[in-house]
């Protein structure tokens, strides 16, 4: 039964850097060749969440920085 510190932190719970810094880690161990097929399947899996994890803070990022434009916008139209 594995240990509670051997599970990966919920992807929801890292920020951007961290969940980039996983998911570049990931891609270097499959694209090395030296994970199984069933290893690779789980890392490519972790990898999606993460990947939806910085999407997610993007998406974020972009709305605020458009009500921001938006808001400036309107102030210098006043």
């Amino acid at each position: 039964m594995p240990k509670a510190q051997d599970t990966p932190p919920d992807p929801e719970s890292l920020s951007y850097e961290q969940a980039v810094e996983e998911l570049e880690a990931i891609v270097e161990r499959i694209e090395s060749g030296e994970a199984s097929l069933e290893e690779s399947m789980k890392l490519y899996e972790r990898g999606t969440k993460l990947l939806r994890r910085c999407r997610g803070v993007l998406d974020q990022a972009e709305q605020k920085l458009s009500e921001l434009d938006a808001a400036t916008l309107a102030r210098e139209g006043e």
